[in-house]
């Protein structure tokens, strides 16, 4: 099978999967959801012209020649409806969020004013027309969509949603993922310590990976190098929308998930990427599911989620921007590159004037996990690059936070 370069495999990943459908939640269940319907405002917001300020609504008219003293006719206090009209050379004072009264076309701050009597108050300034004035449908106006279907559901997004009182809202379901492991020479979590094997740190990694896009995935544990015990643990696996297959995927005389996978009815699209670490990153889809072959080298295993899984679950979650997000950063420090395949460096990154700088988290093994605990991203090395020199701009993708962007940003 062919030997794909990053971007044709994330496409190729990408264009295989589906939305596993969508699904009501309640609101206070929705942050970080994909809206699958579109939201519309059911009142105008704010329902009338409102002030802006504490201070005194009037016409702009009584105060082109300020200083002007004006009458007060009444006290408006948010939640109150003005029961007079005000006239020529009168005022009424009011508090943020009520209703501006008829007749009144400003407000004046307090600042801008002085008191001469219980009745009568000294205006300071001249204004224009709709000074302080939020006008009637300024936040929303009855049936506008408000929030459209494929929108991440963020703070604001939950604020807009009670606003416009959907106490249930359509999502897009999340995708159920499946974890499962593979190998003798691996030791459980909760095995008895043998210095002899290697812990299983990948399972935890990957479902660390998994948690932080706000999906709760099934560890399955560790399958043995017996193809009877691997094939039952897949079935298991391909009960799920995504099942994730650390280690086994490399052509060794042992390695029999490639094999065992064939017999189980999944359609390989491709078994390695022209990419470092992850060579041996391997993706393919069943009827019910979507299968990752990921690398057994921790780092390698992390590198390919950033790259391929991740993207492919964000995308069943119904989101539009699936990617990191990618910045520009200035290198400190030379980075050899000999081979023809993207390599992907962790990088710690600094603020400095005018953006940041990256430098390397140290060696860049894909067996030292610590270079991966302390990366804050991925530097991305193209492919035909001849290396990289202290001062060089180079692409980063971030490995946290929740900016994601609709493109990978690096040239693979």
């Amino acid at each position: 099978m062919e030997h794909l370069t990053v971007t044709a495999a994330q496409q190729c990943v990408l264009e295989s999967i589906e939305l596993p459908g969508t699904e009501s939640v309640r609101l206070e269940q929705s942050l970080g959801r994909v809206l699958a319907e579109d939201v519309r405002a059911n009142r105008d917001q704010p329902p009338y012209d409102v002030s802006a300020m504490d201070g005194f609504a009037l016409r702009s008219a009584d105060v082109a020649s300020a200083p002007a003293v004006l009458a007060i006719i009444e006290d408006i206090r948010a939640g109150d409806m003005p029961s007079k009209t005000v006239q020529a050379g009168q005022c009424a004072r009011i508090m943020t969020g009520a209703p501006v009264p008829q007749g009144a076309d400003a407000v004046i701050r307090v600042e801008d004013t002085q008191a001469v009597s219980d009745t009568q108050v000294q205006i300071n300034v001249t204004v224009k027309a709709n000074n302080d004035v939020r006008p009637r449908g300024e936040g929303m106006q009855n049936g506008e969509v408000v929030l459209a279907s494929g929108t991440e559901i963020t703070p604001g997004a939950v604020g807009m949603l009670a606003m416009v009182k959907r106490a249930n809202v359509q999502v897009y379901r999340q995708p159920t993922v499946a974890i499962l492991s593979t190998g003798d020479e691996l030791e459980g979590l909760n095995d008895p310590f043998d210095a002899n094997k290697i812990p299983d740190a990948n399972s935890y990694a990957l479902m660390a990976q998994v948690q932080a896009l706000g999906i709760q995935p099934e560890l399955l544990g560790i399958a043995r190098d017996d193809p009877d015990h691997l094939k039952a643990m897949l079935q298991r696996g391909l009960q799920y929308d995504v099942l994730l297959v650390s280690g086994g995927t490399s052509v060794g005389v042992h390695d029999y998930v490639r094999p065992t996978l064939k017999a189980l009815g999944v359609q390989m699209k491709f078994w390695r990427v022209e990419m470092k670490p992850g060579h041996p990153m391997a993706f393919g889809v069943a009827p019910l599911t979507s299968v990752f072959g990921l690398p057994g080298n921790p780092v390698s295993s992390m590198v390919c989620f950033e790259e391929f899984v991740l993207p492919a679950l964000r995308r069943m979650s119904g989101c539009t921007r699936v990617h990191r997000r990618t910045i520009t950063a200035r290198l400190t420090h030379d980075v050899k590159h000999k081979h023809s395949r993207t390599e992907f460096v962790r990088v710690m990154l600094s603020r400095e004037e005018g953006g940041y700088a990256a430098t390397s988290t140290g060696a860049q093994g894909s067996g030292i996990l610590a270079s991966m605990s302390r990366a804050e991203g991925l530097m991305v090395v193209p492919a035909q690059s001849k290396g990289m020199a202290a001062g060089d701009q180079v692409t980063v993708q971030l490995l946290d936070g929740a900016e994601y962007q609709n493109e990978a940003g690096g040239d693979f």
